[in-house]
């Protein structure tokens, strides 16, 4: 296994390589980067150009100036990267941290979204095969695959922010609204939960008097402005998850997990009022550290209660744990866009352009608030674009794997169909998806540039746009050394976990 990886490692950085030539001979090749002052009308015109040459290094030949650049990549094995300057003189080491940071948070978030969604989406697809659930889901695929991103984007804008911005200003939902998305609500669950006639309609009702009520209720007390989940709404979503993760890993029979789960809702709800000074006042590092006492004490939980299925329990101790954990987060976060609004003032609430509100003052969650309300828009625009293939792929793959001859010995064997979905089917259909998180990954930096621009993000895409429009290949170069490295990263990472997930491709 290891000398599978040395080799995957050397190819890759041989790619990284020859790629790193090729992109630096186009770009410099792309244009003449003393066009504007050559025609410029400016007395030290000579002047300029004489310092944007000694500069940019255009007296050296090209295999100079890459070499210059090549070193100053290698310090970055010393933590001491030299990635240049560009044409205007900025330093391209902190310039490219800054926008590193800008689209990776965005494209990291995008990503998991799009796994999270894409891939039970086509799960269920795969498994109703052919129901209203698997037509919805298809038709929205391709919709949204055949969407022009700086359209959507743009759409976004004017419905997600303007539009969103004007209502919130004296939010409310009228009598027609209300009943319109409770009808939707209502055909949406019930059409993923299926069954017979009987149970779907019964499904549709609930599910769409729910949301009804809720909305209705919502719109009286001014929830829309003061938001809250409360304790109860905390411990209900708890034992929704922890319900889920005990179906998905051991079904409602093993009564030793259910106890597990349910010890580890009761020590939250003790947790949820002992830290709640450290809740009210956060940070991150008080975050983390309350993250990691509550998987801490789920792991022991876990542990006590499990009987013979030790690991199973501790693994749905853990994942309640942070179930609760996240949702105390929430709640505490919403607790806090009053807070967030006031400080706004009147300055809009989404903003269309940039991805943080300059000069703005607050406290640790109204500061979440204010990227994390920046960061949505775009968010979605590149979550929908990797939604569609995300579901197709995964719906074909599980279709496949389940005509396969193990899966039909799992069934005659007497497992049940979760049993036999999850642990058999599942696992084998996963390996043609590492594939595509990996092109995906460094596809969505790419795609990124566009969204950027239409949101107005300093980050990768800004940063390209600029090299190629100055004739400057270190901006070029920067982009590619984070893009590059991502892509051939997340293909290493494919190949390793195709090893682990069949290991006859080791050999």
């Amino acid at each position: 296994m290891l000398r599978f990886i040395l080799r995957r490692v050397g190819i890759s950085a041989l790619i990284l390589l020859l790629g790193s030539v090729f992109l630096f001979i186009l770009t410099i090749n792309s244009g003449d980067p003393l066009k504007d002052l050559r025609e410029s009308r400016d007395e030290n015109r000579a002047t300029q150009m004489e310092q944007r040459t000694r500069l940019m290094g255009l007296d050296q030949p090209w295999y100079q100036r890459y070499w210059v650049w090549l070193v100053g990549v290698g310090k970055c094995f010393t933590l001491s990267c030299d990635l240049g300057r560009s044409s205007t003189g900025v330093n391209m080491t902190a310039a490219l941290g800054d926008a590193a940071s800008s689209t990776l948070r965005l494209v990291t978030l995008a990503t998991v979204l799009a796994i999270a969604i894409g891939v039970t989406l086509g799960i269920l697809a795969a498994i109703r095969q052919y129901s209203g659930f698997d037509y919805a889901v298809t038709f929205m695929a391709f919709l949204f695959f055949s969407l022009p991103v700086f359209w959507f984007a743009v759409l976004l804008k004017q419905f997600g922010a303007i539009k969103f911005n004007n209502w919130i200003k004296d939010p409310s939902v009228s009598l027609t609204t209300a009943i319109v998305i409770g009808l939707l609500a209502g055909i949406t669950v019930a059409s993923v939960l299926g069954g017979d006639g009987k149970r779907r309609l019964m499904t549709f009702g609930i599910t769409g008097l729910f949301i009804f009520g809720a909305i209705t209720y919502f719109d009286s007390v001014g929830w829309w402005r003061k938001p809250a989940l409360g304790l109860g709404i905390v411990v209900l979503v708890s034992v929704a998850a922890a319900l889920l993760l005990v179906m998905l890993t051991t079904g409602l029979r093993n009564k030793k997990v259910i106890y597990a789960a349910a010890t580890t809702i009761v020590v939250g709800i003790i947790g949820y009022f002992a830290f709640q000074g450290w809740i009210t006042d956060a940070s991150y590092t008080r975050l983390l550290i309350m993250l990691g006492i509550a998987v801490a004490v789920a792991i022991p939980i876990g542990w006590f209660w499990g009987g013979w299925d030790k690991a199973v329990a501790i693994w749905v101790s853990i994942g309640t744990a942070v179930a609760f954990a996240l949702m105390t987060a929430l709640d505490q976060l919403l607790r806090n866009f009053a807070a967030f609004l006031e400080a706004k003032g009147n300055r809009p609430v989404i903003g269309t352009i940039g991805s943080g509100t300059p000069n703005f003052e607050g406290a640790f969650w109204t500061g979440i608030w204010d990227w994390g309300v920046q960061l949505i828009l775009p968010t979605i625009v590149l979550t929908v674009i990797s939604l569609a293939s995300y579901s197709r792929y995964t719906r074909a793959s599980m279709l496949e794997t389940i005509q396969q001859d193990y899966v039909r010995t799992a069934r005659s064997k007497g497992l049940s169909e979760r049993v036999v979905m999850s642990k058999h089917a599942l696992r084998n259909a996963l390996i043609p998806i590492t594939t595509i998180v990996a092109f995906d990954f460094a596809g969505l930096i790419s795609g990124a540039v566009v969204t950027e621009s239409v949101f107005g993000w300093q980050g990768m895409g800004a940063l390209f746009q600029q090299g190629l429009d100055r004739v400057d290949p270190m901006p070029v170069m920067a982009f590619y050394l984070v893009t590059g490295t991502a892509a051939v990263l997340m293909n290493l990472v494919a190949d390793i976990a195709y090893a682990f997930l069949d290991p006859r491709i080791r050999t």
